[in-house]
């Protein structure tokens, strides 16, 4: 997720809705984030 690298703030949406939102540095170290969209476990 390169774009969470230079990213001041984003949003994770699902089905249309925000279902995390922070920082691109938090989002990256989310293990939620981790699990669902970067493959990691």
């Amino acid at each position: 997720m390169a774009a969470l690298n230079v990213a001041d703030y984003g949003y994770v949406v699902e089905t249309g809705e925000i279902v995390l939102e922070g920082t691109g540095k938090d989002l990256l170290s989310d293990e939620r984030v981790k699990k669902a969209y970067l493959g990691e476990s």
